[in-house]
């Protein structure tokens, strides 16, 4: 699952996707509906990323991408970013032990420094000890945009040229994608966000270029396992192209 992942558009796909992520939208319409408070709506969008989780590693997805908190929701209500924190802290001690008997390793990715300090200890220390786990990768985009991603990388980049280690002619794609966050990670096959929206939030934008979308309508507490496992379907139902023609795809297809 790691190792050198070039940027190169592939040529192929297979009807199971490699890697899917997702944007959990929808649990503060889901509280409200309910007439609940915003929190209500995240608690229960735990139970979803249990159940998503476990039919993604049934179904033999190789990595798994959630988008929990993005670089922009530190805009929402300080008592609702109060609690989100508290939430991560108390799902990271409760399920990460969980992942590790169940042999899946735990990433995650963004810009730790907003984070409190025993915040930041428990994500080391979840990463540490899921770190040789190979049956999935659970990806985690905390305080994460896809902004921030391209720039970090960029501005390593640009410290190897300083350094005279690179010359300008030296970057590439591979180059740029190999100092990304998930650069050593499969490119995801299948994007999945809920609630209805159909955007993609600053989500993943490098790693998007050639992902096929699915927008379920569905809130994301109650994206449980017959939705996640309707996305696969839909998804095992493509025609993935890569910039070919119909006619391209179907001569590479085995005969029956």
């Amino acid at each position: 699952m790691t190792g050198n992942v070039s940027a190169e558009i592939p040529v192929s796909a297979d009807s199971r996707p490699r890697h899917v992520a997702i944007i959990m939208d929808g649990n503060n319409r889901w509280a409200k509906a309910r007439r609940l408070k915003g929190v209500a709506g995240h608690k229960a969008g735990v139970d979803a990323v249990r159940a998503v989780v476990e039919t993604c590693a049934r179904e033999g997805v190789e990595v798994l991408t959630l988008f929990a908190f993005s670089s922009e929701n530190w805009r929402r209500p300080k008592d609702e970013v109060s609690a989100l924190m508290k939430l991560f802290l108390f799902a990271l001690e409760r399920e990460v032990r969980k992942l590790h008997r169940n042999d899946i390793r735990l990433r995650i990715i963004g810009d730790r420094s907003a984070f409190s300090s025993a915040l930041r200890e428990h994500m080391e220390a979840a990463e540490e000890l899921t770190r040789d786990n190979s049956r999935m990768t659970l990806v985690i985009a905390a305080n994460y945009g896809g902004h921030w991603d391209i720039t970090q990388a960029t501005r390593q980049v640009a410290e190897q040229v300083r350094a005279g280690q690179l010359a300008p002619s030296d970057i590439t794609d591979d180059l740029i994608q190999q100092h990304l966050s998930i650069g050593d990670l499969p490119m995801p096959d299948l994007m999945i966000r809920t609630a209805g929206e159909q955007r993609i939030s600053n989500f993943m934008l490098w790693h998007l270029a050639y992902t096929e979308l699915y927008f379920s309508p569905v809130y994301w507490p109650d994206f449980q396992e017959e939705e996640m496992r309707r996305a696969l379907q839909a998804y095992a139902g493509r025609q993935r192209r890569f910039g070919q023609t119909d006619d391209q795809i179907t001569a590479k297809a085995p005969q029956q």
